[in-house]
């Protein structure tokens, strides 16, 4: 998301770089080419202006003007602009603890990944040790209870449904069923609208008001812009929520949502949805995002990524296996499916700090990727423990069985043994490995 984005503002930051100082001109040239850069991102105008001003304001200090490097204090005041514009600090649920109720409600216009999102932070309270009950107050859009137990049976979470027109109802009952099971936390899905409207608005401040909520959360698309800003405006105006899902992150839109809600609503986003899977809800860390926007990467995020798909003793045994080239196909395998699991290469990518923005989405293949996958998957466990054995009948044969060519075999375990050798030479050199740390660190 906001790839344009990154991509300009790394441009400006560039060219500022190749200056010996920041002057007057250079300033009012790079703020605004940043500002044109926002406005097609779809940034609210006031917010775009309240940025501008502030960043102008800052760079004309006499601190800056003296820098021997421009170009990155330049970041860095745009960095702290963009990190206070979506909110300063990662903002967590209030919940309270376990021996007293929770109650989460979910408002949101139809169509904006509503029952998703709270299947989606269901699954990840309950990860976290609660007892989550789902709670199908949505009685207007058609099947929305039936999509609820859907997701809530994926997730092995119950979820308390009636056969009733009166969701007010739907919530009292629910909340003696919570009582008497001893449900922590309870997540409301109440009704959507294809606009809001002011029977909708009645509906959720009566369940509002009766069920006492310690969040109340909208959730708002992001490929919808500014709209997105409109509604929550609304929404916060008549119901009063304490925060935003914003769903779809993933997706190539504008995005301007984002770094506009906190500053028009003065309520922070909480999570975003990263993909369409039960686990792409995650926090929302305004440093971060403001670091990948910039360029900068989010070298923490991707740790902690690669940290839930992979333990320190997977690490060490991988480290022993690189540095004495006993690197096997199987190991090879492993390590694709690990990837995938952590996302899209372009979401990778745009983690490695100086990686986003720079790389087209077709330089990545991704059917590259499953082609390879799919030839090691159609060799026996022998052969992919010691590819040495593969000779061409093997070869052909490979081939045959991943729907691929023998040349594509041939290139595939050429690019192992090259793999191979990369990572038993990157294992034993420390001043190389000290070298990639200190890069990153830097970033």
């Amino acid at each position: 998301m906001l790839d344009t984005l990154t991509e300009k503002i790394s441009q400006v930051t560039r060219r500022l770089s190749g200056n010996h100082r920041i002057s007057e001109k250079n300033i009012e040239d790079a703020v605004e080419e940043i500002k044109v850069a926002l406005l097609d991102a779809d940034v609210n105008l006031r917010v775009v202006r309240r940025l501008v001003n502030r960043t102008i304001e800052e760079a004309r200090g006499q601190g800056v003007v003296k820098s021997v490097n421009p170009g990155q204090l330049f970041v860095k005041i745009i960095y702290d602009k963009m990190v206070a514009l979506l909110g300063d600090s990662r903002q967590d649920l209030e919940l309270h603890g376990p021996d007293t109720q929770s109650y989460i409600l979910f408002f949101g216009l139809q169509g904006s990944g509503k029952t998703t999102s709270a299947a989606k932070l269901a699954a990840r309270l309950k990860k976290e040790g609660r007892k989550v009950l789902l709670v199908a107050c949505d009685l207007v859009r058609p099947a929305a209870v039936e999509q609820l137990k859907v997701l809530g049976e994926q997730i092995d979470v119950p979820v308390y449904f009636e056969d009733s027109k009166d969701a007010l109802k739907v919530a009292k009952n629910a909340q003696k069923y919570a009582k008497k099971n001893l449900f922590d936390t309870v997540i409301v899905d109440t009704a959507g609208r294809m606009q809001i409207d002011e029977s909708m608005m009645k509906e959720l401040v009566s369940i509002r008001t009766y069920l006492k909520p310690v969040e109340a959360l909208l959730v708002a698309d992001s490929m919808t812009g500014q709209n997105a800003v409109d509604i929550a405006k609304s929404f916060n105006e008549q119901v009063d929520i304490t925060g935003v899902v914003l769903t779809k992150f993933d997706s190539d839109t504008r995005g301007g949502a984002a770094l506009s809600l906190k500053s028009i609503t003065g309520k922070p986003v909480k999570f975003i949805g990263v993909g369409e899977k039960i686990e792409d809800l995650e926090p929302f860390y305004p440093e971060r995002s403001a670091s990948r926007i910039l360029g900068m990467g989010d070298v923490v995020s991707l740790v902690e990524k690669a940290q839930e798909h992979a333990t320190e003793e997977d690490a060490i045994k991988l480290q022993k296996k690189m540095a004495s080239a006993s690197f096997t196909l199987e190991d090879y395998l492993d390590q694709f499916q690990q990837v995938k699991k952590m996302g899209s290469m372009q979401s990778i990518m745009e983690m490695i700090p100086g990686m986003a923005g720079n790389i087209p989405e077709d330089a990545i293949d991704e059917n590259a990727m499953k082609r390879e996958e799919a030839i090691i998957l159609s060799m026996t466990l022998k052969e992919r423990r010691n590819h040495r054995i593969i000779g061409p009948p093997r070869r052909k044969r490979i081939a045959f069985g991943s729907g691929t060519s023998v040349a594509e075999v041939n290139r595939m375990l050429k690019k192992f043994e090259k793999t191979r050798l990369m990572m038993k030479k990157m294992a034993k050199n420390k001043k190389m490995q000290s070298q990639l740390m200190q890069q990153l660190g830097g970033a």
